[in-house]
């Protein structure tokens, strides 16, 4: 049998090659959670405790600071918890694959396979933090009798966590390619992630902004319409749909983005990297 090995379209995922090397995905997803986590005392537990003290920490020191309990209905520790769970999947993903491909150097000139798993399996880890984050959420809705609106949960739950991954995959991917020519980028990274930390309302509303341009520049951050439309499954409040179709096509317009430009890179990996 003969294999031809040849350039994907430029703004090909070439699913069909993807779903060939998924035993790929869990050995890279396997190895990455396994070094994250080796020889350290609490284990996955650190999944945890990061956005649990994060938490507490906000809660108690920009709470009243920023006056966000008087533009939200429910209670502020709550509401923080649900912005920093999506926020760790974008920030973890981001910091993940944008980092993936030099990491990998060495498999990379070694054998082939579709570049696109490196990238891609480095974000599944921030979705395995994700899923951690979970368990002490749920006690934090109990503990302050928050209500759930089930028919959003089961729509807008996965809307929303679709738009971080493609968020995520779309701007890890182009990171990741631009890392393996201008090696500045892994510099430059924990500082844009700060950055977009505090441009995403994740610790406070974004009804206290009132500049329409700020709020202009909000409603293009995809990661805005994401935390926005989770949050409303326990806040009963109206969706913005204007806000959320802008949200779906600034993420698809970076995944777009982020295959180009890896597409267009991945051919020179292996004498780059």
């Amino acid at each position: 049998m003969e294999y031809e090995i040849k350039p994907a379209d430029k703004l090909s995922l070439n699913l069909k090659e993807l779903w060939e090397y998924k035993e790929l995905f869990y050995f890279f997803t396997w190895r990455d959670i396994k070094v994250k986590y080796k020889q350290t005392v609490l284990g996955f537990a650190w999944a945890i405790l990061q956005p649990a003290l994060m938490m507490v920490v906000f809660t108690f020191l920009f709470g009243k600071a920023i006056g966000a309990q008087s533009h939200i209905s429910m209670p502020y520790p709550v509401f923080v918890y649900t912005g920093l769970m999506l926020w760790g999947i974008f920030s973890g993903g981001l910091q993940a694959s944008g980092n993936s491909m030099v990491a990998n150097a060495n498999i990379i000139k070694k054998i082939y396979f579709p570049r696109l798993i490196i990238p891609l399996s480095s974000i599944l880890v921030s979705v395995f933090d994700f899923l951690m984050t979970i368990i002490p959420f749920i006690g934090l809705l109990l503990y302050y009798q928050t209500n759930v609106d089930w028919l959003r949960l089961f729509i807008f739950f996965p809307l929303s966590f679709i738009i971080i991954l493609l968020t995520t995959f779309g701007i890890g991917t182009f990171l990741a390619a631009l890392n393996v020519k201008y090696r500045d980028f892994r510099y430059v990274l924990p500082f844009m992630i700060q950055f977009l930390m505090f441009a995403t309302p994740v610790i406070y509303p974004a009804t206290i902004v009132t500049d329409e341009r700020i709020k202009f520049l909000l409603s293009l951050n995809p990661l805005s319409s994401a935390i926005a439309i989770f949050r409303s499954i326990f806040e009963p409040l109206p969706i913005d749909y204007n806000a959320l179709g802008l949200g779906l096509a600034m993420s698809a317009f970076f995944l777009l983005i982020g295959i180009y430009y890896f597409r267009k890179t991945e051919a020179y990996f292996a004498d780059l990297a």
